[in-house]
């Protein structure tokens, strides 16, 4: 700012809402703009009246080369945190640290001894607290006769309204809800919020049925032993408590925590229980007698290990019930998890794209996994493949086998070491037998090569277009090429594309 106005005249600004930080910044430029000092001005919130009359700010004249630098972004944090003080002094407070910011004084929040900054300081302090109580303390109540809708009413300390609006809307997406404070409330319809003026607390529900089985749950975890009731009434203040229904309870909790401590002191010591007692998994059995179909039906109900506790569907085979080839692959993934098909995702794409160059029609196979369900960890958001445990291999082999007795494939081709060892036994090496044809048991001929997801994981292109060519070439060999080598006729021939 180049020069600070020589009169001494006062001048108003007007700010509404008074908590709003666009709003203060707005009347803060003006200021600035006409060299207007802190003493100066007269901030007046909404339609509050000034008794020296001043008048507006707007009104005096601009500097001759007037300009408003920037501030550092630690001040805009600060003055939006502190405009919500309902003390009515943060906005001559901020407009003073702002001119000492914009005359030179640059680095003035990295002063905490400064009574300024020491005072703005603690009022964004306070702020933050009923800012965290808030979201702690809120207690929504269901409106009477209406679904999916609920009211709270809260006496914040602050005007933090807007403030938690928006933390309150994420949390409570799914349902339609209120807020009533002394000063202002809040709406939320499902799809954005909307403010408007206060309420009263008769305009919340006084309790609802909730209440009750939230109280139940919890004097059930009220741990006698740990009560600490200072640190109790510093984290919960008292003046808190007529929000919360198991407020209710504390005095009778409080009370009886003495008698109860000395209740399980007495009570007789019991030895560790040393072994965890399994849990005997109720999996339906494959029938002999059932097709198909209901293979899979029975299949969905399987518990005999745990990786169905956290997928969303088992996935089982697909394709023509008389199909002269099968392919087993090892597992679904996140795609195929989710839509209930097996090879649907990018090992998926990757095989159609090496049949299709081959001329061999997908749905000319019948498509299946050794494991039907996805093996994964979380990682944030994201599912993350992990290979199948031999356990998990186990639990699904009744329902490979199951689907090998009913479709009776004449080739059976597993991708990847898993589907190998599966179908093949532990003993099988994918390095050493890769693409050599072996016979079951039942005489039906059976290959492996590896697996398409194998190819994806490649390093480079280079090396991802190498291992794509060993994949398509080992399809070629073992469902076209088989007949120049066995002498006997092709177990797919391939159409005229191809």
């Amino acid at each position: 700012m180049h020069r600070r106005r020589p009169d001494a005249q006062r001048w108003s600004l007007r700010v509404d809402p008074p908590w709003s930080l666009d709003a203060w910044r707005g009347a803060a430029r003006e200021a600035l703009l006409r060299g207007l000092s802190p003493e100066q001005l007269d901030w007046l919130e909404s339609s509050a009246g000034s008794l020296l009359d001043a008048p507006a700010a707007t009104q005096a004249p601009l500097l001759e080369t007037p300009s408003v630098p920037h501030v550092p972004s630690a001040f805009l944090e600060l003055a939006s945190t502190c405009l919500c003080h309902a003390d009515a002094q943060p906005m001559p407070l901020l407009y003073r640290l702002l001119w000492r910011i914009v005359h030179g004084e640059r680095a003035l929040l990295s002063n905490p001894t400064d009574a300024d900054v020491l005072r703005a300081m603690t009022m964004a302090q306070a702020v933050r607290r009923d800012t965290h109580k808030m979201k702690a303390f809120v207690r929504f109540r269901e409106i009477p006769g209406e679904q999916d809708a609920f009211i709270a009413w809260f006496e914040p300390q602050h005007r933090i309204v807007d403030r938690v609006a928006a933390f309150f809307a994420r949390r409570f997406a799914g349902m339609r809800w209120a807020i009533l404070t002394p000063y202002r409330s809040v709406h939320w319809d499902g799809q954005a919020l909307s403010f408007g003026a206060g309420g009263h607390r008769e305009q919340a529900p006084a309790e609802d049925a909730r209440e009750t089985l939230w109280q139940t749950y919890y004097a059930s975890i009220f741990n006698p032993a740990r009560l600490n009731t200072r640190m109790m009434q510093q984290e919960m203040p008292a003046r808190y408590w007529r929000h919360l229904p198991e407020a209710q309870l504390l005095p009778g909790l409080i009370r009886d925590a003495g008698d109860r401590v000395q209740a399980m002191h007495d009570r007789p010591a019991q030895p560790p229980q040393r072994r965890i007692p399994s849990r005997r998994a109720t999996s339906p059995v494959p029938s002999p007698s059932s097709d198909l179909a209901t293979l899979q039906r029975q299949a969905a109900g399987c518990r005999q290990c745990p990786l169905w506790e956290s997928t969303t569907q088992v996935v089982f085979g697909e394709g023509p019930g008389d199909a002269r080839v099968m392919l087993v692959g090892e597992q679904p993934g996140d795609t195929e998890d989710l839509c209930g098909r097996p090879f649907a995702g990018p090992a998926g794409a990757l095989l159609d794209r090496a049949l299709s160059e081959l001329g061999i029609a997908r749905s000319a196979l019948y498509l299946t996994n050794a494991v039907k369900h996805f093996h994964h960890e979380r990682r944030g958001k994201v599912r993350l493949h992990k290979r199948p445990q031999g356990r998990h291999v186990q639990a699904c082999r009744p329902w490979l086998l199951g689907e090998i007795e009913r479709v009776r494939p004449e080739i059976i081709v597993c991708l990847g070491a898993t589907a190998a060892s599966a179908v093949f036994g532990s003993h099988f090496s994918l390095t050493r037998d890769r693409a050599r044809w072996h016979t079951l048991p039942d005489g039906t001929r059976g290959s492996a090569t590896v697996h398409p997801a194998w190819v994806l994981r490649q390093a480079d292109e280079v090396r991802r277009e190498d291992a794509y060519r060993l994949f398509r070439d080992d399809l070629r060999q073992l469902l076209i090429g088989d007949a120049e080598s066995t002498g006997r006729r092709p177990a797919l021939p391939p159409t005229s594309e191809g």
